[in-house]
């Protein structure tokens, strides 16, 4: 029985994470079974968490949402309402959630280990940040007393508290400034141009690669997409541009809309821009064939997805081993600070 509300559901539990991504596979299950996605919804909506939730996107698809927007406003993560908003541009659209649940459950698992690998970094600098805050206000001081009268001895316990100082502020500085600039940035970026946001994001080389990747991803896998339903580059790159979930690649396709109509060729204009990768414009210069270009490019997007995988894998095995090795230094000495003295004290005797 077809499950249709006159009116949205009031009162709507978010969804976490882990049941949004069992959503989308049961729905993806049921689509590659052949039900059509209202059908499938409404089998959905049988089981007891998603009932509310199928209810409520049907409810929009049949007032004339996408099936992105209906995502949207049913509150799914922004990583898949953004991967789905071109899926209803083809006819693909099993292909579109299977791909999508794919990496959304690579990205759950990831941030998994990521949350794994900083809990007991963090733990420990918990821990550790007290200590030194005991440590100077009331250890060394007691030292500093305790081993006046060996030379040398109390000012290198006054370097260990004006290290410690020099620690604790970094700290506190450096926690403040990150929370600021998050917030203004957040607050700014919606009024600071997109060729002004560029200029700010070649100038930060992290941050600069891993946006060249998700970008060349991003345009990769919308154009694969877009391909299928027969379009011409133009048209493409025109739907490309009116799309607001990602400002670079309609600012980049708006920008090769115009310089197209200048009679200048694809390729060359996919090789100007700074958050492309080159092998997009080789894939377009070798590939005439619209087939062709869809797998390469589809191919691609693959391989740039491995290469983020791999990379996030490097990072998190790199976080943990820092963070013990610095507050091992540190450890170590405070340990050599408060030891010191005692050598040059049993030297006297």
């Amino acid at each position: 029985m077809d499950i249709f509300l006159k009116h949205p559901l009031k009162k709507h539990i978010k969804l976490s994470n882990q049941q949004q991504l069992r959503f989308l596979k049961r729905l993806n299950h049921l689509l590659t079974n052949g039900y059509p996605l209202i059908e499938a919804l409404n089998s959905i909506a049988w089981t007891k968490p998603f009932s509310n939730l199928s209810k409520k996107i049907i409810f929009e698809l049949k007032n004339g949402a996408s099936f992105d927007q209906a995502l949207q406003k049913s509150a799914f993560h922004p990583s898949i309402t953004n991967y789905l908003s071109f899926s209803m541009s083809n006819e693909n659209l099993q292909g579109n959630i299977q791909r999508c649940y794919k990496m959304f459950e690579q990205k759950l698992k990831y941030s998994s280990k990521f949350k794994q690998a900083i809990r007991y970094p963090i733990l420990l600098l918990t821990i550790f940040l007290p200590i030194l805050i005991l440590l100077k206000q009331l250890v060394l001081p007691s030292f500093i007393k305790l081993y006046q009268g060996i030379p040398g001895s109390s000012t290198i316990l006054v370097i260990a508290i004006s290290l410690i100082d020099w620690l604790l502020l970094l700290c506190i500085i450096t926690f403040i400034t990150v929370c600021i600039l998050a917030l203004s940035w957040q607050r700014m970026k919606r009024s600071i141009s997109i060729k002004r946001q560029i200029r700010l994001y070649t100038r930060i080389p992290i941050y600069r690669a891993f946006l060249t990747t998700q970008t060349s991803f991003l345009f990769a896998t919308q154009f694969s997409t877009l391909i299928q339903t027969g379009l011409s580059f133009k048209a493409i790159l025109q739907q490309m541009m009116y799309q607001k979930k990602h400002p670079l690649i309609a600012h980049y396709a708006k920008l090769m809309t115009t310089q197209l109509r200048e009679g200048r060729q694809l390729p060359t204009l996919l090789s100007q821009f700074d958050f492309l990768d080159k092998p997009i414009s080789n894939i377009f210069q070798k590939d005439s064939n619209t087939a062709t270009l869809k797998m390469d490019l589809h191919v691609y997007a693959e391989g740039l997805m491995e290469e983020m995988e791999t990379n996030m894998l490097k990072l998190i095995t790199y976080i943990q081993p820092m963070f013990f090795i610095i507050i091992g230094c540190f450890v170590l000495f405070i340990y050599i600070t408060l030891m010191w003295p005692m050598f040059q004290l049993i030297k006297t005797i």
